[in-house]
């Protein structure tokens, strides 16, 4: 015992991991398209605003230099230092030396000059550094200790990156200067901007961007992992139901309600659905067997005992021999309509998967059938009355089942009528509900009774019941028949003066009975074979 305790442990966890599994499984999916997702998404920010930032890092290097080849174009000849100085102001000079943008002298005209200078301005930004050169490559001015490299270029102006490790990035910028006067190339101009506004916003937007990403990303994966988790638990619920019932078919166990409004939900509802309907089919199979094996016992005995008679001595006796020749036919033929109505029965409970879409006339299928029992009973007055049914009365239910309903109700009448052999048959319609009347005038039907006489097998009278061929499955076939199509059947009677049968249905409009024929003629050419079409 305490072994196979342990067995089922195992595989309680067993079932459980494999249940966590798929949970971290759906877990680590989510969080890896929310982790690329947010990934995608940074490198684009990141990348938007380094190069919008940049763009103006170039802007402010363009300035320094325009400003520079301004006040240098107006040499003739190569650049030295002797015709660069002069051509730039004192203000211009001490700060390309490194001095202070504004003179400490007494002097305020060269103070006012220093703000009125449109180059100090331009370079007076501290991660700027400005480089002049000559023909030679040789430098004739720089601006501070530090003076950035002439590199060779084509074009007029290049722009350059470059990354310093612990520096961040600085971008430098050659440009040509050629006279105005000659238009020759006198010269060149190098300006660096160490970019330190720039690399400061672009480590903070970085730090930021890391910091909210992997809090991001944290928040929703706890967020994914209880979202899948409650579309997983309801999945674990509906297959640990269905392998309930795959164990044990005659199970009854179901899939809870779980409560919310999606396709879990309806996917939940249609298996409790479909498992109901394998319920009854299995219930009907248990019926059908149980019910044909009582009922047949029966006959089978008689038709056992009068074989036995014969072949011991009733073979010899001509009469006897006779007897049980017609008892033995008359109890196969009873085992013969037995069967029948127990399939009858049986696919009555299937018609909502049979005829879907069957549509029928009330008015052609009565008038057909009265004109059939009239001329089969021909010692019987029946009559129908429809002054109250209009002749495009339809209804959603198949023409041969509706006839089927009525003769049994007919038959039923013709078997229990006494002296006054007359059937009536009346129909109406009223508030969109069709109802259909079949009265006898015979013996009628007891209180008790008539809480039973649906019931399979049942007979008021069995012993008269019998002689007359009933098997106490009509009124059943037809019940079956009724609540199938959504109908409904009753029956009001008084001992000793007869009976009145009463079904009712829905009446379709002419729009819905078009859309249901359609379909139905639809179904039909689907379920004919090929060849008969063509």
């Amino acid at each position: 015992m305490k072994m196979m305790a342990n067995k089922e442990k195992v595989k309680k966890n067993k079932k459980e991991t494999k249940h966590s599994s798929l949970i971290i499984k759906w877990v680590s999916i989510v969080s890896l398209t929310i982790t690329v997702s947010f990934i995608i998404f940074s490198v684009i920010i990141y990348s938007t605003v380094s190069q919008q930032t940049l763009i103006q890092q170039e802007q402010t290097s363009n300035r320094v230099v325009q400003t520079l080849q301004t006040q240098l174009q107006s040499i003739s000849e190569e650049l030295q230092i002797s015709n660069v100085v002069p051509a730039l102001s004192p203000s211009t000079r001490r700060i390309l030396n490194g001095g202070p943008n504004i003179s400490g002298s007494a002097d305020s005209r060269e103070s006012n000059n220093a703000f009125n200078d449109a180059l100090v301005s331009s370079i007076s930004n501290p991660d700027i550094s400005v480089g002049v050169y000559n023909l030679h490559r040789e430098v004739v001015f720089a601006n501070g200790s530090t003076t950035p490299k002439l590199e060779s270029f084509s074009g007029d102006i290049k722009y350059k990156k470059v990354n310093t490790k612990g520096n961040g990035s600085s971008l430098i910028t050659y440009s040509r200067i050629r006279s105005t006067k000659n238009n020759k190339l006198i010269g060149y101009v190098v300006v660096a901007n160490k970019m330190t506004n720039y690399n400061r916003l672009m480590h903070n937007l970085l730090r930021w961007m890391l910091l909210i990403s992997v809090f991001s990303i944290l928040l929703f994966t706890l967020i994914s992992y209880f979202v899948v988790k409650d579309v997983v638990n309801p999945i674990k619920n509906i297959s640990a139901v269905a392998k309930k019932v795959n164990e044990d078919p005659n199970s009854n166990v179901r899939i809870e309600n779980l409560n919310r409004d999606d396709e879990l939900q309806e996917l939940s509802t249609s298996l409790n659905l479909m498992l109901d309907r394998m319920q009854r089919y299995i219930d009907q199979q248990k019926e059908f067997v149980s019910d044909v094996s009582h009922e047949l016992r029966t006959p089978v005995a008689v038709i056992e005992g009068h074989l036995g008679m014969l072949k011991r001595w009733g073979k010899d006796d001509p009469e006897i021999l006779d007897e049980s020749i017609d008892a033995s036919l008359q109890e196969a033929d009873r085992m013969k309509h037995l069967i029948q109505e127990m399939l009858d029965l049986t696919r009555a409970e299937q018609i909502d998967v049979q005829y879907p879409n069957a549509v029928t006339n009330v008015n052609e299928v009565l008038r057909r059938v009265a004109g059939d029992m009239a001329m089969v009973h021909n010692d019987f007055n029946i009559q129908l009355d429809m002054d109250d049914l209009p002749a495009d009365t339809k209804i959603q239910m198949y023409s041969s089942h509706l006839e089927q309903v009525l003769i049994i109700l007919i038959d039923n009448g013709i078997k229990y009528s006494t002296d006054l052999k007359q059937i009536n048959i009346s129909a109406g319609v009223s508030e969109q509900i069709v109802s259909i009347m079949v009265q006898d005038f015979g013996e009628g039907i007891s209180e008790e009774d008539k809480t039973k006489i649906f019931n399979r097998f049942y007979r008021v009278d069995k012993a008269r019941t019998r002689e007359k061929g009933g098997n106490g499955l009509g009124l059943s076939i037809a019940q079956k028949l009724v609540s199938s199509y959504h109908g409904e059947i009753s029956v009001d009677s008084v001992q000793g003066q007869g009976s009145q049968f009463k079904i009712s249905f829905p009446v379709l409009s002419k729009a819905k009975a078009e859309e249901l024929e359609k379909l139905d003629n639809e179904r039909k050419k689907k379920d004919l074979p090929s060849g008969i079409l063509s």
